[in-house]
């Protein structure tokens, strides 16, 4: 089941991507703010996870240096902090969300 969850998790990036990449065709990158943000949680953060159970399925290997997994997950977890943490892009989200929902 973890090969699975990982391909679903990154299909959903690829087309949360996918989405971001058309707004900003069509409307620029003012108009994609909320995808981008949006990117900006979830791939990193599903990156991590698909490296952290590919690690777990290799078991101890996954973890030396005959992996390059160990390694990969740290660049995963570092790209998270690369733009601010988490809590800033889920926050510019919910604000917009607010925004756009909020009753006249």
């Amino acid at each position: 089941w973890e090969i699975a969850e990982s391909r679903i998790a990154i299909d959903q990036a690829r087309l949360l991507v996918m989405k971001a990449a058309r707004s900003i065709d069509e409307g620029g990158a003012k108009k994609a703010r909320r995808e981008i943000a949006m990117i900006k949680a979830v791939v990193p953060l599903m990156a991590q996870q698909v490296i952290d159970r590919a690690m777990q399925v290799h078991g101890a290997a996954g973890f030396s240096q005959d992996t390059p997994l160990a390694y990969l997950w740290s660049q995963a977890r570092w790209l998270r902090m690369a733009d601010g943490p988490d809590e800033v892009h889920y926050e510019t989200v919910a604000k917009m969300e607010l925004k756009d929902n909020a009753e006249p």
